[in-house]
């Protein structure tokens, strides 16, 4: 194998260990935004982990962002918890960076 193949599964390897660290923090921001949010509607205990894993489930509806932020809007307005799109954005932005860093230290 020629130095050049070397660093080509290098780079796919970091890659693909970058990718599995990302989808792993994902998950680990919608369980905690889903943790936000079911402090905010006054759910605790096993129902607050119940419904932090129906946001994770709900990411997968669709590719990107939006199907956990429609789904913390809805159930929000719901239970006439005040939020504005903007509050809940970036929640979603912090929980993602904290998730990182939790998944980097783990790692």
């Amino acid at each position: 194998m020629s130095g050049f193949d070397d660093r080509e599964n290098a780079f796919e390897g970091q890659y693909a260990h970058d990718q599995e660290m990302e989808f792993k923090a994902v998950a680990r921001r919608n369980k905690l935004l889903g943790l936000w949010a079911a402090e905010l509607m006054g759910i605790s205990g096993d129902e607050a982990d119940a419904y932090a894993k129906e946001v994770v489930l709900a990411d997968f509806e669709e590719a990107g962002h939006e199907d956990v932020f429609r789904k913390i809007r809805g159930d929000l307005d719901a239970r006439g918890v005040e939020q504005s799109d903007h509050q809940i954005r970036h929640r979603m932005d912090q929980l993602l960076e904290d998730a990182r860093t939790q998944v980097r230290n783990e790692a």
